[in-house]
């Protein structure tokens, strides 16, 4: 137990600390109109395995050691289903919800707004990643505690090829230098402020957090979090993550048999 103990010690100075003084916000962008999704009901509120979606989601941050807080940006229509979600689901560690923006970027500053006087870093997150697993959550976060930056992704397997405007093959990337950005997107909490009011002062749209961060030229560690990590888009989307939640249950069954 002492060995145990001293290598534990080991592999926290070396990849950093869910200690307090590595306060971690996690911030939820769940406010999206869902268009592309389709139906009445917006994708973070369809039932996923007996439960709303975004439940799956707020699970692996909550279960996650390294998560602190977690601030929800909702759809103002939704606000108050949380309340009750958090009541069933035993989600403890939701300290505000709020009304998101016009956009997502919007969305996010605002919850950067809710976060902590205490957050020393903030974990930004997709509402719909609803296979995020805590162990992905915290591989992130301690690579950010190391290097002040660091981004969930996947390093792309597919021969990824660039077209000109008719659409025809210009080049072909280098598939090893290829990554496909996920979520969670952790920084530490003073340079995504700095980075987000840079954009907002300029009028700088990105596509992801990562971008207002590379626009303030700091480099951003790639982690490696897999393919299952993926974003609820579709219905196709809701149809694999049915599939991959049930696998998982099936596993825990067994493993605790």
């Amino acid at each position: 137990m002492c060995m145990f103990k001293k290598i534990a010690g080991i592999f926290r100075a070396v990849s950093g600390s869910p200690h307090p003084k590595n306060f971690t916000s996690a911030v939820i962008a769940a406010a999206g109109s869902s268009v592309r999704f389709g139906g009445e009901t917006t994708k973070q509120m369809t039932e996923l395995c007996g439960a709303p979606l975004i439940v799956h989601t707020l699970r692996a941050y909550e279960e996650c050691s390294c998560i602190h807080e977690i601030i929800i940006v909702a759809k103002k229509s939704e606000i108050a289903e949380y309340d009750r979600i958090c009541k069933d689901y035993g989600i403890t560690k939701v300290s505000a919800v709020i009304s998101g923006g016009f956009t997502r970027q919007d969305s996010v500053l605002k919850g950067l707004d809710a976060v902590s006087k205490k957050s020393k870093f903030i974990a930004i997150a997709d509402g719909a990643r609803c296979l995020t697993t805590p162990e992905q959550i915290e591989k992130v976060c301690r690579a950010a505690y190391k290097y002040n930056a660091a981004t969930a992704a996947h390093n792309s397997t597919d021969t990824v090829k660039v077209a000109d405007s008719k659409g025809f093959i210009e080049s072909t990337a280098d598939r090893q230098t290829i990554w496909l950005a996920q979520t969670p997107q952790v920084f530490k909490t003073k340079l995504y402020r700095a980075a987000a009011y840079t954009a907002l002062k300029k009028g700088f749209d990105g596509t992801d957090d990562n971008m207002l961060v590379e626009n303030v030229g700091h480099s951003i560690r790639l982690v490696e979090c897999g393919t299952q990590n993926i974003k609820v888009t579709t219905q196709d989307d809701l149809i694999y993550a049915e599939a991959l939640l049930r696998k998982r249950e099936k596993e825990k069954l067994v493993e605790d048999v």
